[in-house]
């Protein structure tokens, strides 16, 4: 927000919007899109990336005019307020969603494998080791291998640790009035991001390639890209905020005093960065 924008004395009320419907048409031709791309329809990929790009030309004009109201000083303290219960209510949701992919590693891994392991199930697959990583009892997946902490998760998880050290001292540098510094560790920390996600796309070719590990190489496929394939798109949102950021920085948008659309995306960042320690962990080493 702008420097002027707290000493308004009212709770701003924007007016009737058109973003709202268009966002959730574009999302609702996106998910049909989906649906027929997966049953091989053949406009299914036609009207899923049309969706894309509708929700991403709304999520611009819709965000711009948010923008455009803070410069313009229509925003209270109130409305501070609001945008900071807002963003820690959609991190809360987002730490929901990975808790649920989380447990359900856990289940598998921890619950089900043991079970299927059991004396019980021994007449039925005398020849199944119950240990994490195999092809299941009923040998209906491909041979694979799997993944381990090195080289590269490892420098990843120090990519990110690094990148939330820059991030942090942008933040401490515009809370101290220094633009330009501001700047420069905005911009590592969002390189740091984009090299993740480069090493990251190298590790899904080495699995595929090199390793056979694949979505359907049963549970430990399954678990391993689904948690994996959604912390990287995290990290590319998280990466895309701060982008939009450090150009709204550029621009001249943010005070020392003022400045919440930088410390909400540093608010995901560090999320992202949590995430990932405990998918380095259960994921990799254990």
């Amino acid at each position: 927000m702008s420097s002027h924008n707290a000493a308004a004395p009212y709770y701003f009320v924007p007016g009737p919007s058109k973003w709202p419907m268009l966002a959730g048409l574009t999302l609702l031709l996106t998910m049909i899109g989906a649906s027929a791309w997966v049953n091989d329809i053949s406009w299914g990929p036609y009207l899923n990336f049309a969706g894309l790009a509708g929700i991403i030309t709304v999520l611009y004009f819709w965000f711009g005019d948010a923008i455009g109201e803070s410069e313009k000083g229509l925003y209270s303290q109130r409305v501070d307020y609001s945008y900071r219960w807002s963003m820690s209510w959609f991190i809360f949701s987002e730490v929901m969603f990975f808790g649920a992919f989380f447990g359900a590693l856990f289940y598998a891994r921890s619950i089900s494998m043991p079970w299927l392991g059991d004396l019980d199930h021994k007449f039925i697959w005398p020849d199944f080791s119950a240990q994490w990583g195999n092809i299941g009892p009923a040998g209906t997946v491909e041979e694979f291998k799997t993944m381990g902490p090195f080289p590269i998760p490892t420098i990843n998880t120090a990519l990110l640790l690094t990148s939330g050290v820059t991030l942090t001292i942008s933040h401490h540098a515009l809370r101290a009035g220094h633009r330009a510094k501001t700047a420069i560790w905005l911009a590592a920390t969002v390189l740091l991001g984009a090299v993740f996600m480069g090493f990251q796309a190298y590790e899904y070719m080495h699995a595929y390639s090199e390793l056979n590990l694949k979505l359907t190489s049963g549970i430990y496929g399954s678990t391993f890209f689904m948690l994996t394939g959604f912390h990287g798109f995290h990290v590319t949102m998280g990466a895309i905020m701060l982008s939009v950021v450090l150009y709204r920085l550029l621009k001249g948008h943010f005070t020392a005093d003022n400045h919440f659309a930088f410390e909400g995306a540093a608010w995901y960042w560090h999320f992202v960065d949590v995430v990932w320690l405990g998918l380095y962990v259960v994921v990799y080493w254990l």
